[in-house]
């Protein structure tokens, strides 16, 4: 944060690299995030949009390349020479992340920073590449899956939970998503176990630890996000396997039970000595909506805990991501879109903008089509260019198997070998072609 400063639109100058703006990225036009200025009409269309900007310092004149976006570039146009005139935003429905208000039904408001009046929030950065975090990745990830055995085993046996078990298996991955959350994802997509309770804490663990580094929340936060997103859903581990795995709609007496699962977590929480609110109000809140209409209490807006509104968000993402036994998993960038249509009425607006930063339009283990044809599977997303992540190729044009797996970074490879534009047009669903993208190992 210490490289970044603002600068009113008004005094923009050519060669500064814009990092943020005094909205949304999602509520403007533009299709990348962080470009520079690249003549006076990128300086007149910025000025149209935004009163102000984050100019960062560290990228210098010297530093940039044509290979970075320009202010009309992440827009889809060219401004060599060219005019462009772009209506005037509104400020007063399009406002900065430090002032922008979300209106609810609790009758309250917030931003980003008001959500967390106590806290000190940081910029993370990515300190390794996805490569070199795989090993730490995928050895913290199995540390998280020999917890959740445990914790499955001690369940049948009706044990307490084993809290300092439980945080010391959560560090390895807290670390991992700080350093470069893509390996995490990575792993979290690739579904290891037939149990759809059992992947989908794992699942929400690493989402919520990936939203809260957005945020710039504190280690010891991000933490708290690991332990509520897998022990949030414990309570149905209390259920019968009949309710759990019912392959019909549930009678109304059947959801009633099924919504117990809230209160027996809850329970469980506190028999196994868990005094972190965080993690409690995870627990008991991630089925309430931000319009009032969820469960147990029917709170809205602020009145629901901040960490139960992030449980909520990860919860549904990962729900809707994954095969469940009464629905197939829709793609991630449809899921996306899912989430931004349901924002301000079922999820904050603000936190859902954030969770799609944080993961990006086509997170790794997305499964997506080329213009070239190929189908490949994005292993690392760009955090300038969200459209434009590193991918591996897996079918060729004719959709037959490579006999030689390919990676292609397409914010470098913009062209096929003939010359053409080298995009995604299409995300894919989950096992399209017959992939079975839990086989693939990087």
């Amino acid at each position: 944060m210490s490289n970044l400063i603002k600068v009113n639109t008004g005094n923009l100058e050519v060669g500064m690299y814009i990092s943020r703006l005094d909205r949304p990225w999602l509520e403007t036009p533009f299709l990348v995030q962080g470009f520079y200025v690249k003549n006076n009409n990128d300086i007149d269309i910025i000025s149209n949009i935004c009163d102000y900007v984050f100019i960062d310092t560290t990228v210098s004149r010297q530093k940039i390349t044509s290979k970075m976006p320009s202010v009309s570039s992440a827009m889809g146009i060219d401004s060599g020479g060219t005019e462009f005139t772009i209506t005037k935003i509104n400020t007063d429905q399009s406002k900065s992340r430090s002032t922008a208000k979300v209106e609810n039904t609790a009758g309250g408001s917030s931003s980003i920073e008001a959500l967390f009046p106590d806290k000190e929030l940081t910029e993370y950065t990515d300190s390794t590449n996805w490569q070199n975090e795989t090993p730490a990745a995928r050895q913290a990830i199995s540390g998280l899956h020999t917890c959740l055995n445990d914790l499955l085993s001690r369940n049948e046996k009706g044990g307490p939970l084993e809290i300092v078990k439980i945080r010391q298996a959560v560090e390895p991955m807290v670390d991992s998503v700080t350093r470069n959350p893509d390996a995490c994802i990575w792993l979290a997509r690739m579904k290891q176990e037939d149990n759809y309770i059992y992947e989908h804490s794992l699942g929400t663990s690493i989402w919520a630890v990936t939203l809260g580094r957005q945020l710039g929340l504190p280690k010891s936060d991000l933490h708290s996000l690991a332990i509520g997103g897998l022990l949030f859903d414990v309570g149905k581990l209390r259920l019968s396997n009949d309710l759990l795995k019912a392959k019909r709609h549930l009678t109304s007496k059947e959801t009633k039970i099924m919504k117990r699962h809230v209160e027996i977590g809850v329970k469980l929480l506190e028999e196994g000595g868990m005094m972190n609110q965080d993690v409690i109000d995870m627990t008991a809140h991630h089925h309430e909506r931000h319009n009032g209409k969820g469960y147990p209490a029917g709170l809205a807006g602020d009145e629901i805990p901040v960490f139960a509104r992030i449980a909520a968000i990860v919860d549904c993402y990962d729900a809707i991501t994954s095969d469940r036994i009464y629905a197939r998993a829709i793609a991630p960038s449809l899921a996306i879109k899912q989430l931004y249509e349901w924002k301000d009425n079922y999820f904050q607006g603000e936190l859902i903008e954030e969770f799609i930063q944080a993961i990006g339009i086509y997170p790794a283990g997305t499964l997506v089509e080329l213009s070239s044809g190929e189908v490949a599977i994005v292993v690392a997303e760009s955090r300038s260019r969200r459209l434009r992540p590193q991918v591996m190729l897996l079918l060729d044009s004719d959709k037959q198997p490579l006999d030689v797996i390919e990676f292609i970074d397409l914010l470098e490879i913009t062209q096929t070998d003939k010359g053409l534009p080298l995009d995604i047009i299409n995300s894919l669903q989950p096992n399209a072609y017959g992939i079975d993208i839990s086989a693939i190992e990087l």
